[in-house]
């Protein structure tokens, strides 16, 4: 199996359940994570990653992390000082017109959207209320472009579109698409190495459906236009996703690996959750397991059952946990205090 991994997060886009995955894995197999300086759940984003962000980092004795995986704005030549050369690289894309309805529940505080009520009134006149010299700008366009660390305020020409897929085609083995997250899952495990319960999770981070809401055709196409270049990367490596499924798994094998997927899942969520599934923040009855709220978002959690054996209650927490607390609980395993 794979160990030396850099998984760029993007916002929105299922990539904390992506992170819990290697969250367990690294933990399993005692490898050591590129944390943030001090802690925390961002390396300094939305700056532009360096390897000084990184705790334990020094140039004069680079040693070289397993995993680079929380928040951070791409930069190669930097996650090139922190990870070994062989380091496997991936992300995770989302359909931008979702992502950006996400974006506006999930980050109503970012400049851009504070002063509107709805998406539609952004999108109606956009420039409006977006600065692209403000601070948190990113949010509110192209914020997969952003991510891979390049300019969301770019001019959409079709050379400008080429060289950025092909600098993110030279810089990452792999691309998720989390509209597929299953196949998703089914191809990392593939190119990695791992096992079947390796790549088992349950959603993480997700919000109460009571807050998404149905957008027009007419908004539709001008969140795509808004958001061109995010459209670009996304329609791009949607096609090569499936082309790579084509070529290296088969489609009729893919289902039946998604099947097994979804069994191992449902097996799981009988032996460890209450009632099955995800449920509102206010039901929550382990306050340790309660995730951030943010926005207008109701982001939902789990309940463990109770009575489970000590072993069994151990795989199960880790598959619920919320990405902050998990983090938080690794980076003190990986960095004890010393007792004064």
């Amino acid at each position: 199996p794979k160990t030396d991994l850099v998984f760029l997060k993007v916002h929105k886009s299922a990539s904390s359940t992506v992170m819990n995955i290697l969250f367990r894995f690294g933990e399993t197999h005692n490898l050591t994570f590129a944390f943030p300086t001090g802690g925390g759940n961002q390396l300094f984003y939305p700056r532009h990653f360096l390897a000084s962000f990184v705790q334990g980092f020094s140039p004069s004795s680079p040693q070289r992390f397993n995993i680079l995986c929380h928040h951070m704005r791409f930069l190669q030549p930097e996650v090139h000082k922190v990870v070994s050369s062989s380091a496997f690289y991936f992300s995770i894309l989302r359909n931008p017109v979702k992502l950006m309805e996400s974006s506006f529940a999930y980050y109503k505080g970012a400049s851009a959207f504070s002063r509107v009520r709805s998406l539609e009134e952004f999108l109606s006149q956009p420039y409006h209320y977006y600065s692209p010299t403000d601070g948190d700008r990113h949010y509110a366009r192209n914020l997969m472009t952003f991510d891979f660390g390049f300019n969301p305020d770019g001019e959409v020409s079709a050379e400008r579109v080429q060289l950025m897929l092909k600098a993110i085609e030279a810089s990452f083995d792999l691309l998720l698409i989390s509209e597929y997250f299953d196949e998703s899952m089914v191809l990392l495990k593939e190119m990695l190495c791992w096992d079947l319960d390796s790549v088992v999770s349950f959603p993480l981070n997700i919000r109460d459906s009571s807050t998404k809401f149905p957008l027009s055709d007419t908004v539709v196409e001008k969140i795509k236009d808004w958001n061109r270049l995010d459209w670009e990367i996304y329609t791009h490596f949607n096609r090569t996703f499936w082309e790579r499924i084509d070529r290296d798994i088969g489609r009729e094998r893919m289902q039946r690996e998604v099947k097994a997927l979804r069994e191992r899942q449902g097996e799981l969520a009988r032996t460890c959750l209450q009632g099955m599934g995800s449920v509102a923040p206010k039901h929550i009855k382990d306050s340790s397991l309660k995730p951030l709220q943010h926005g207008s978002a109701r982001i939902l959690g789990y309940n463990l059952k109770q009575g489970l054996d000590k072993e069994t209650e151990r795989m199960c927490r880790r598959l619920v946990t919320p990405e902050l607390q998990y983090s938080s609980a690794l980076y003190k395993k990986q960095f004890p205090q010393k007792p004064p």
